[in-house]
């Protein structure tokens, strides 16, 4: 750095002894630093002045400005950049995102950085790699993402007395073309079914169908067993229970009961079907539990494709081994996932969870009613995607390794699953 001048200034009373140029920056009591230069270092100098004054030298560089600088050349282009986009860009819901997403940027920004004086040597350089970390460290949002909430209010809805359902997509004698499918996810519905009560046997093909529960419980029969002679819990019989999940490969036909044979206390899920990527499948079970616990701390993915893939062979039909160790197969090119997060955290979730084949996604996110209303979140930080207990979110024009962000924003914990597919 090279130092062009250099004056002692002090706190006294004493003025300085002289003045290179007529423009004075600061003023400590009587006493000023005269600008000899824009570009200005605070540097301590030695030997000390005397104790009775505080003593800092104005040192004039040419090269390295200061951090500050940076920060206001940073701002005055990104204000540009702003300035440029509101004047061609006509989708208004994107440029509201946009700008919000701005603000908290130099919100972070500005919290991160204090714009002072460094007090250093003359040969210390300070590139503001505080900045850049906090910039690259920083959640990108999807601008390029198109999310459309999905009220809780635009569902179908039954009451049948014994069952109490909402249906996300058309359904049963329910339909709204704007609502029939999205990707390979053909069936989303929330019921409550009184106890004593359930769906008797009945058959099924060609779907891939799932069952999620929220509170109490189900009893999943195949038709083939008798009640009282199952046999223990199995993948034909299960006794579900919060957490667990029970899947059934439809494929050439398969017939079993859903029911809830709890004395008093109804039960609680998520009905899910998914359109498999071939017909004709060998009809098959799987359950699993999926522990709170590990939901609390990020997305867990209960779902993924069958590893070996569409042209899998009828031993690794058997072997059934999913992409995601410790997830459910499912033949279909489909991730579900699902977390539970508290009042003010944030999960991320990557699209297409890195076992994906097709590039280009769409995601449905659904927030179940589980907490009488009080929980809440916030998609990739839009206030726009808002959802209450009951809304969803279709995300589309979204990529294979997209992020996106959900926040809780609630009075408590918000159960949120995550139904990702091509």
């Amino acid at each position: 750095m090279q130092i062009f001048e250099s004056r002692w200034i002090s706190t006294s009373n004493e003025q300085c002894s002289s003045k290179p140029r007529q423009a004075c920056l600061l003023r400590m009591e009587k006493s000023c630093i005269w600008h000899a230069h824009p570009r200005i270092a605070l540097s301590l100098l030695t030997p000390k002045p005397p104790a009775s004054s505080f003593s800092i030298s104005l040192d004039i560089a040419r090269e390295t400005p200061p951090p500050h600088l940076y920060m206001k050349r940073f701002i005055l282009a990104l204000s540009f950049f702003l300035v440029l986009i509101s004047t061609t860009h006509s989708n208004l819901t994107a440029l509201k995102s946009l700008f919000q997403n701005s603000s908290l940027l130099l919100t972070t920004l500005l919290s991160s950085a204090t714009i002072t004086a460094k007090i250093t040597s003359p040969n210390t350089q300070t590139p503001p790699r505080m900045l850049k970390n906090t910039i690259a460290n920083m959640t990108k949002p999807l601008l390029h993402a198109k999310i459309t909430p999905h009220r809780s209010s635009a569902r179908g809805h039954g009451d049948h007395g014994w069952l109490n359902t909402y249906h996300s997509f058309s359904f049963a004698d329910w339909y709204n073309p704007r609502f029939a499918s999205f990707g390979a996810l053909r069936v989303l519905n929330e019921d409550r079914v009184a106890a004593n009560s359930g769906f008797p046997t009945h058959p099924h093909s060609n779907f891939e169908i799932f069952s999620y529960l929220l509170s109490g419980e189900l009893t999943h029969r195949d038709s083939m067993l008798k009640k009282g002679a199952e046999g223990g819990q199995s993948d034909r019989f299960f006794r579900m229970h919060r957490g667990d999940v029970q899947f059934t490969t439809g494929g050439t036909g398969i017939a079993h009961s859903e029911f809830n044979e709890h004395a008093k206390d109804p039960v609680h899920f998520l009905q899910i079907w998914a359109i498999p990527w071939a017909r004709g499948l060998t009809p098959r079970y799987h359950t699993r539990h999926f522990a709170d616990e590990d939901k609390r701390k990020a997305f867990v993915p209960i779902l993924s494709p069958l590893k070996a893939g569409a042209e899998a062979t009828a031993a690794e039909e058997k072997v059934a081994e999913p992409a995601i160790e410790g997830t459910i197969p499912i033949h279909a090119d489909f991730v579900m996932a699902a977390g539970i997060i508290a009042p003010e955290a944030v999960f991320e979730w990557t699209i297409g969870a890195g076992v994906t084949q097709a590039s280009k996604r769409k995601v449905y996110v659904h927030v179940p009613m589980t907490k009488g209303g009080r929980s809440r979140v916030r998609i990739d930080g839009r206030e726009d995607a808002i959802l209450e207990e009951g809304d969803g979110a279709f995300i589309d024009a979204v990529r294979t390794g997209d992020k996106f962000s959900v926040e809780s924003i609630g009075e408590v914990e918000a159960e949120v699953i995550v139904l990702d597919t091509a």
